[in-house]
Formats: C-alpha cells, sequence, structure tokens
C-alpha cells in the first residue's frame, strides 16, 4: 500500500513525463527525477520541488517506486545499461513503471532483468496526450505481477483511471492496439476534410459538422480546434505515432495478424516524415494530405 510517504522517481521528463511529474508533486509525493538536458527540468525543480538527480541509477537509489517515461526502445536500453542506469538502482521491494511504448519483447526481456534484483517492473502505457495528463484522466493499461500492480495503484490513479490487463507485454500490445485505431481515424479525417475542401465547402465549417457527427471521437473533438492551425509543441507528434506503427506492424507479422489500416497509416506518415512533419502534431495529417494532393505532387 503506498502513501504520501511513498518516494517516487521519475526518468523522462519531456512533455508527458514532466507533466506527469507535475501532478505527483502537486499531490504531495516526494519525486526525485532525471533528464537528458537539466534545462527541460528547470520549472520542475524551480516551481514545483522536483528533487534532481544526475543518473537514472541515482533516481532508482532514492526512490521506492521509478517511473519511466522514454520515447522508444533505444531510449529505454539507454537509461537501462551500465553503472549508472536505472537497473543498478533497483534493489528488492522496489517498483520500477514503465509509461513508455515499447516493444512487448522488450517489456518481457526488461521485466525478466528487474526480477533477478527482487524488484517489479510494470507495464503502464497510457492512452491520452497532455492535456489528460494535466487533467488526471490518462487511460492507463498495465501489465506485469498483480501484487506489484495493487501497491501501486493509488499512485497510478492520480493520473488516470488504471486497469491492469494482464502479464508484461500484453499492456504494450493492447497499447499498440489502440494507436492502430488512433492514427488511422485521424487520417482518415484528413481525407474527408480534404475531400470537403476540394468540394468547395468551407473546411473549418465542415470540420466542425464532422466531429459533431457520428464519427466524433473523444480523440478527434480534442484535435478538432488545431488541426487547422496546429501548434508549435505537439501533444503526440507525428514520429512518435510513426515508431508506434512499426511497433504493432512488427508484433501483426510475428503473431501473423494482418493490419492494413496500420499498414497504409505507416505510409502516409512516412510521407510525412520526409515533408518534414514529424515533430508536428498528428493533427498535422491534413496539411500533409493537402501537400501531397498539390500541384507538385499531381505533376509527378
Amino acid at each position: 500500500m503506498t502513501t504520501r510517504t511513498t518516494r517516487i522517481g521519475f526518468v523522462g521528463l519531456g512533455r508527458m513525463g514532466g507533466n506527469m511529474t507535475a501532478r505527483l508533486l502537486g499531490a504531495g509525493y516526494t519525486v526525485y527525477g532525471t533528464n537528458r538536458t537539466r534545462e527541460r527540468a528547470r520549472r520542475l525543480i524551480v516551481e514545483d520541488g522536483l528533487r534532481w538527480c544526475d543518473t537514472p541509477r541515482q533516481v532508482a537509489d532514492a526512490a521506492d517506486v521509478v517511473f519511466s517515461s522514454l520515447p522508444d526502445d533505444d531510449a529505454i536500453e539507454a537509461v537501462t545499461a551500465g553503472s549508472d542506469g536505472l537497473l543498478a538502482g533497483l534493489a528488492a521491494g522496489n517498483t520500477w513503471i514503465d509509461v513508455s511504448t515499447v516493444s512487448p519483447s522488450l517489456s518481457r526481456h526488461l521485466a525478466s532483468r528487474v526480477r533477478e534484483s527482487g524488484a517489479r517492473r510494470l507495464d503502464a502505457p497510457v492512452s491520452g496526450s497532455v492535456p489528460q495528463v494535466q487533467a488526471g484522466t490518462l487511460t492507463i493499461m498495465v501489465g506485469g505481477n498483480r501484487d506489484a500492480y495493487e501497491r501501486v495503484a493509488p499512485i497510478l490513479r492520480e493520473l488516470g483511471t488504471p486497469t491492469r490487463v494482464g502479464d508484461n507485454g500484453q499492456a504494450q500490445v493492447l497499447k499498440l492496439a489502440i494507436n492502430i485505431s488512433l492514427g488511422a481515424q485521424m487520417l482518415a479525417l484528413a481525407e474527408g476534410l480534404l475531400l470537403a475542401e476540394h468540394a468547395g465547402l468551407d473546411p473549418g465549417f465542415a470540420l466542425g459538422l464532422m466531429t459533431d457527427s457520428a464519427i466524433g471521437s473523444p480523440m478527434l473533438k480534442a484535435r478538432a480546434p488545431i488541426v487547422l492551425d496546429p501548434p508549435d509543441e505537439a501533444w503526440f507528434d507525428i514520429a512518435l505515432l510513426a515508431k508506434d506503427m512499426e511497433l504493432a506492424r512488427d508484433a501483426g507479422r510475428e503473431m501473423r495478424v494482418p493490419l492494413p489500416a496500420a499498414d497504409r497509416t505507416a505510409e502516409i506518415l512516412a510521407a510525412a516524415r520526409k515533408l518534414g512533419y514529424e515533430r508536428q502534431d498528428i493533427a498535422a495529417l491534413f496539411q500533409v494530405l493537402e501537400r501531397l494532393s498539390g500541384p507538385e505532387a499531381r505533376a509527378a
């Protein structure tokens, strides 16, 4: 059972990790953290009381429960390896909660390594973006040991609604399944909106009716205000969705499951990256399709 005296660590203080850390600090927890660059954590240190650590190992040494929020498999492996890595600091009784979206195979491998130290690793990928983190309304899928999950569930409930879905790796598969739909929905909305615009309809007017119709999922409704004018700082960028789509396709090939929507979405995401949109929010898929349908694209 966790209490506010439980010491929390956080490795990775980017858009998602930084906002999660702010919520946990606001809830009264003591949080130790590290990031690739300290400047990214300056506000958390100065204004919110984050206790800075220089290495992932120092975070693990200081905390009872360690979170990580990192972009991909390579980043996770980088912060776990070596004498300054997260794994070197975990001890019996510790819990490592990874809210990153990574490959199911890496998740299972790391869980096995963590068990050797007497600690536990939980996959806890989340569905939602920065607004949901700030509101504490994330959907959190958890894979791993049931007892470990029950001990940390009160902490996870500060961030959203956690549900244990099964063993290590299974939560990652479910998150990838969700992101297939997320990408396909965003692409389908962009396609339909472009069709309406080319028919002479005002895109803002069409977008409002589309998201008020039966297709208006919570994700599409949340992004509707930024489809025609994407923000400078993405909630969830095209590069990250492209990474998740490739992880999903890898899992599909491994399990011999056809994923045609993921395949087509991955093609458009690859084109978006070639056009320089990789750090734009996925709402920018509308601008991507506009570029792909422009005079230069038709001439090619």
